[in-house]
């Protein structure tokens, strides 16, 4: 099927990435969230982004005016329902994804795919609580996603041909590269990045190393542009933490127990960038400082 119009669950960090790709490539994007501070912020922080590709020679001014007028936005989740795809780009949380997909099926017309920005959560499991699992799958971008050029598909046990090549083509014509990922604990990325960050976190907790000497240890021994701690602190540490516990809860492999440091960070609220605290302490005005 031709996709024309998209609906973003979510004006999160990686909701209001996609609303902004989505429509750079002339899709008709309408963005939702639970908050209209995150809505007027997501516009903002679109705006500006947007601004720094004008001023980087990356598209013109009537690129970035064109785009931005086709993002709207509103409250309501159910005017998401003439929409040809749905992306849902809420909380990382199982069952905050399950409700949202309850609530929007029955408003959503025959022929929708609808699709998750899940980094970790089974697709099968998910889509098989709608009523078109065929018409299903995971849509994971990465982060920043005006930036970076994967995305993630991944099928679930039920999913199409049709709805995987619609999917596909869209990801062609955002301009980035699709990487398709069976439905197991964490896919590909994930599966890959999670244990080694938190393997990293475990090198500090042990006492191994600060955390300045593992992060400079990884950029310039390995040759990776963040260090592990610092690109947790970028993830958010519930994340991270969160996806750990979905390979150790999925697989049954002690390899994958989240380091209990992590855990302690977490449940102090030092979620890394976004709470100003994590790894690093970003509250002054300087570099930011490491907090162990």
């Amino acid at each position: 099927m031709e996709i024309a119009s998209i609906g973003i669950v979510g004006a999160g960090q990686m909701g209001n990435g996609i609303a902004h790709v989505c429509a750079l490539a002339g899709y008709d994007v309408t963005l939702t969230d639970v908050s209209k501070d995150a809505l007027d912020a997501a516009l903002d922080l679109i705006g500006q982004n947007l601004d720094r590709q004008v001023q980087r020679d990356r598209i013109d001014a009537a690129a970035r005016d064109a785009a931005l007028a086709r993002i709207a936005t509103t409250l309501t989740l159910t005017d998401l329902g003439a929409c040809d795809l749905v992306i849902e780009a809420a909380t990382e949380r199982e069952t905050i994804k399950q409700a949202i997909f309850e609530d929007l099926v029955p408003h959503l017309k025959p022929e929708t795919i609808l699709t998750s920005n899940t980094s970790s959560i089974s697709i099968t499991r998910l889509a098989s609580r709608t009523d078109r699992p065929e018409k299903f799958m995971g849509f994971h971008f990465m982060n920043p996603v005006p930036v970076m050029q994967l995305v993630e598909l991944i099928r679930g046990i039920a999913t199409d041909d049709e709805t995987y090549a619609a999917c596909q083509a869209v990801v062609e014509r955002l301009g980035k590269t699709a990487a398709t990922a069976e439905d197991f604990p964490a896919f590909m990325v994930n599966r890959i990045l999670m244990p080694m960050i938190n393997e990293a976190v475990y090198t500090l907790y042990e006492g191994v190393g600060t955390v300045t000497s593992i992060d400079t240890s990884m950029k310039l021994g390995a040759n990776h542009p963040m260090g592990p701690l610092e690109l947790a602190d970028f993830i958010g540490l519930d994340t991270c933490l969160a996806i750990m516990n979905v390979l150790h809860d999925g697989l049954a492999d002690t390899k994958y127990r989240p380091c209990p440091l992590l855990v302690k960070y977490v449940e102090a609220g030092w979620l890394g960038r976004k709470s100003l605290r994590g790894f690093y302490d970003y509250r002054g005005e300087g570099d930011p400082v490491p907090t162990r």
